[in-house]
């Protein structure tokens, strides 16, 4: 069977979840968690769940919001590169264990929790916590529905 790359629905999310999901947006982003570590964090766990248009637009709003094409450009790669705090490392691990559940049976393993609770607080924490799950969640929506990034971008 061919398949095609046309999305399956419009309109994925109602108005009644985009407002429930707006509830979490500005409970993740009030955690006190830098807004590019959340930027970061958003870009990565939508490069891991293979999302088109959340890499597209985490993309373009960390760039709107000051973040260099340099770092952008390693966040697939950010172990290998020296673009990054101590505590962006740690909230990148933290997505890619939170994202990967199944890829070991400890998912979230004590020493990526310990180094993440090295630079966060426990409401920060819960922050990045909600942050990937927020990501996912939409991860796994554009995915399964085949949404495209935009394709008329000036």
């Amino acid at each position: 069977m061919e398949t095609t790359n046309s999305p399956r629905l419009t309109n994925p999310a109602g108005p009644d979840v985009v407002k429930a999901i707006n509830l979490l947006y500005k409970a993740a982003h009030s955690s006190g968690v830098p807004g590019p570590t959340l930027e970061l964090v958003h870009l990565r766990a939508s490069q891991i769940n293979g999302c088109g248009p959340c890499v597209d637009s985490g993309a373009r709003s960390a760039r709107k919001n000051g973040e260099t094409d340099e770092r952008l450009f390693a966040v697939a790669a950010w172990r290998e590169t020296p673009y990054f705090t101590a505590a962006e490392r740690a909230a990148l691990a933290l997505a890619e264990a939170a994202t990967r559940l199944a890829d070991r049976a400890d998912a979230v393993p004590d020493e990526i929790w310990a180094a993440a609770a090295e630079h966060f607080n426990d409401e920060q924490l819960g922050g990045l916590v909600l942050w990937v799950a927020i990501t996912n969640f939409f991860n796994r929506i554009n995915v399964t529905t085949r949404q495209q990034a935009p394709q008329n971008w000036g």
